[in-house]
C-alpha cells in the first residue's frame, strides 16, 4: 500500500493528472466541432502540460535547492525533462499559425513563473505575475482557455465563428469554477497580498460566484447556432457534479479533494462525450 501512495503522489505531484484534465479539454473541443482523434495535438498539450506546470510549481524550490534536492524532486525533474523533448517533438509536427499561438500562451506561463518585476510591489518576494493581487486564477483561466479552445481549431484551419467565441467563453468560465475549490483550499496559506477570490468575498460568496458562473457556462449553450440534445444533457451534468464540487470545499478539506477529484472532472466530461 504504501508503494501505491507514493506511485499516486508521483502521479498527481509530477503533473500528469492535471495534464489527463487539459488533455481531456483538448479532446472535447475536437469533438464538439466536428474533428477526430488529432494525435500530434492532443500529445503536444499533454506534454506541454506536464513541462509547464512542473515549471511553475518547481522552479524556485529548484532554484535555491539545486544541491539538496529530495529524491522526488530529483525524479519530477528528470521526468519533466523527457516530457520537454516529447513536447519539442510533437511541437514541430504543428503548423506555422499553430506554433505563434503556442509561444503567446507560453510566453504568459513563463513570466507566471519567473520574478521579474519590482520586489516593492509585493510582500512575499515573488515577483512575477502569479504574485499580483486577484490575477492567478484569471491567467491560469486564460492560458487553458487558449490552449483547449484555440490551438486544436487553429491546427485544423477551422474559422474562428460566434460558436468558437461562445464556446471558448463557456470553458474560461468552467476553469474559475474549478479553480475555486482551490483558492478555498489555500485560503488559509496565501499571503493577503494575493487578494485570492475567497480572501475577497469570503468562503460563502466564493461558492455564490461558482454557481452563478455555471448557470452562466450552461446558458450560454443556448446562444450558439448548432448545438444538441446530448450536449446540453452532458453540459447539464457537468454543471451539476462541478457545482456540487465547490458546495462541499472547504478550508479543512481533503488533500486529494481538489488536486485529484475536482481536477477529474474534465476527464469525467471527456468520458461522457465518448459514450
Amino acid at each position: 500500500m504504501k508503494l501505491v501512495k507514493q506511485l499516486f503522489n508521483f502521479y498527481l505531484n509530477s503533473s500528469i493528472h492535471v495534464a489527463l484534465s487539459v488533455y481531456s479539454l483538448t479532446y472535447i473541443t475536437l469533438l464538439e466541432f466536428g474533428f477526430s482523434y488529432e494525435k500530434n495535438v492532443l500529445c503536444f498539450v499533454f506534454f506541454a502540460s506536464i513541462t509547464g506546470y512542473n515549471f511553475v510549481k518547481y522552479f524556485g524550490v529548484a532554484k535555491f535547492h539545486h544541491r539538496g534536492l529530495t529524491g522526488w524532486l530529483k525524479t519530477i525533474q528528470v521526468f519533466s525533462f523527457f516530457a520537454f523533448i516529447l513536447m519539442c517533438y510533437y511541437g514541430f509536427q504543428l503548423s506555422t499559425s499553430t506554433l505563434v499561438c503556442i509561444a503567446g500562451f507560453g510566453l504568459v506561463t513563463f513570466l507566471y513563473a519567473i520574478p521579474f518585476l519590482p520586489k516593492k510591489l509585493f510582500l512575499d518576494q515573488k515577483n512575477n505575475l502569479r504574485s499580483i493581487g486577484g490575477l492567478k486564477i484569471y491567467l491560469i483561466a486564460l492560458v487553458w482557455m487558449g490552449v483547449t479552445v484555440f490551438l486544436p481549431l487553429v491546427e485544423n484551419n477551422y474559422t474562428i465563428d460566434t460558436d468558437v467565441i461562445l464556446t471558448a467563453g463557456q470553458r474560461y468560465t468552467y476553469i474559475l469554477v474549478l479553480m475555486l475549490p482551490f483558492e478555498i483550499r489555500d485560503l488559509k496559506f496565501d499571503s493577503l497580498k494575493l487578494s485570492t477570490v475567497p480572501q475577497k468575498i469570503g468562503v460563502k460568496g466564493t461558492k455564490l460566484m461558482g454557481v452563478l458562473l455555471l448557470i452562466l457556462y450552461f446558458l450560454l449553450e443556448f446562444f450558439k447556432d448548432e448545438t444538441h440534445q446530448i450536449k446540453v444533457l452532458i453540459l447539464l451534468i457537468m454543471s451539476l457534479v462541478t457545482g456540487a464540487s465547490v458546495l462541499i470545499s472547504n478550508k479543512q478539506q481533503s488533500v486529494y479533494f481538489a488536486s485529484f477529484w475536482v481536477e477529474s472532472l474534465p476527464i469525467l466530461w471527456l468520458v461522457l462525450m465518448l459514450l
